[in-house]
């Protein structure tokens, strides 16, 4: 035995020995702390596959910034050989032939059936499956600082009197209720949350992915409009333009109370140290309780790349790895897109949203924000709509609801 196992010992070192000969640019937008972190740990992983991973971070919390450098590398033939492309987004360059299929690791990985159904619709817009799904994000998340309720007697927020009331007890404190940056995307994301909760997963459908016109005339639209203005007073003034980062960081300090955001703030508290079974509150957004408003992390292979090929599909093959799924949702705050993942390596706000995404089909809700219901150029006009909106106290509830009709017409109602 003692022989077998310094065999054994030299095969490993002899493998971890062995030089990494392939290399894989990615090109994504994840900066943070904490996403740093996970980009180190799918690079470190990638390497004892004996292949690089060499990192194009385009900066931008959204990924703007992103898609436009990446739609200009394409165009000038400098592709990557891998790209971070969430949501429908994957669905339009896979119809461009952009993208490599990876219909046989799909296969050999059994992915059907280790992954969740939701998410193997997703990967698959067509023919092929032309993604790999790294982690699940749940958007309708009010996180609150622990010991600060405490300190002021005050509960996690359920309905919107609950928060209202907070609000109020933390403002007389000196303390900014609600962390909000005057960002775009941040603006647009507290928006849709307030839509799901005025609205439900059904209306929110009807408005974000079948862009029904009656949908942009009801009055469910103007109040969810009417709250994000009336949530200003509690945000501080003015609103200034912040990091999502520098948000969490105001929350785990404690200068602000509570803040919108999806569960990638969780893996940033955590990077400060802070813990959400012990530290911070974890619950849904008043009136979303029952809905999973999603995004997921997804890399996808540029086809302009064919001696990468094995490269990339070892890259997809790792990134199913349950272990993989484990320890990057651990660190990116995400929750695995596997059937059956590791519940006891969670904490109790991921095993809810892995149990709510899993086990109710009807909750689950693309986000239109976060590229997963809406085309990119009806996005971008919204989000720029609704920021209009935001910072400009003089533009009417009805005039913005109105234009958000016109930018979401479908092309048979034009």
């Amino acid at each position: 035995m003692p022989a077998r196992a310094d065999a054994k010992a030299d095969a490993k070192a002899k493998a971890e020995a062995r030089p990494v000969t392939e290399s894989l640019q990615v090109l994504h937008w994840w900066q943070s702390a904490s996403e740093r972190r996970a980009v180190d740990l799918l690079a470190e992983r990638l390497g004892q596959q004996h292949v690089q991973w060499r990192d194009a971070m385009v900066p931008g919390g959204s990924g703007i910034g992103a898609g436009i450098v990446l739609r200009s590398r394409v165009l000038a033939k400098d592709a990557p050989e891998v790209a971070q492309l969430n949501g429908i987004v994957i669905r339009d360059w896979a119809r461009l032939g952009l993208l490599a299929d990876l219909d046989q690791v799909a296969a050999r990985g059994d992915w059907e059936r280790q992954l969740l159904p939701g998410i193997a619709a997703l990967i698959r817009p067509g023919q092929h499956v032309v993604a790999a799904p790294l982690g699940i994000h749940r958007i309708n998340i009010l996180f609150h600082n622990r010991a600060l309720f405490a300190r002021h007697g005050l509960n996690a927020p359920v309905t919107w009197p609950d928060f209202e009331r907070a609000a109020a007890v933390l403002a007389r404190a000196g303390v900014t209720p609600l962390a909000q940056s005057s960002e775009p995307w941040q603006v647009a994301t507290l928006f849709e949350t307030l839509v799901l909760a005025e609205g439900g997963a059904a209306y929110f459908r009807q408005l974000f992915q079948q862009r029904e016109p009656a949908a942009f005339a009801d009055p469910r639209l103007g109040r969810a409009l009417t709250r994000l203005r009336g949530l200003k007073k509690w945000m501080g003034a003015p609103v200034r333009e912040l990091s999502w980062a520098e948000e969490v960081r105001q929350v785990a300090d404690g200068s602000a109370g509570m803040l919108v955001m999806g569960d990638w703030a969780k893996g940033e508290l955590n990077a400060l140290g802070l813990h959400s079974d012990r530290d911070i509150g974890c619950g849904a957004v008043p009136g979303t309780a029952a809905y999973h408003l999603y995004n997921v992390d997804m890399l996808s292979m540029l086809a302009e790349r064919p001696a990468q090929r094995a490269s990339q599909e070892t890259l997809a093959a790792m990134v199913m790895q349950p272990a993989l799924q484990r320890d990057y949702s651990r660190v990116k705050g995400s929750v695995p897109v596997l059937r059956a993942p590791d519940l006891a390596s969670m904490d109790a706000c991921a095993r809810a949203s892995w149990t709510l995404f899993a086990t109710s089909p009807a909750g689950q809700v693309p986000s239109m924000v976060h590229r997963m219901a809406t085309d990119e150029t009806a996005r971008d006009a919204m989000v720029a709509e609704l920021h209009r909106f935001f910072l400009n106290e003089r533009v009417s509830v009805a005039d913005t609801q109105r234009r958000l009709g016109v930018i979401g017409r479908r092309p048979q109602d034009r």
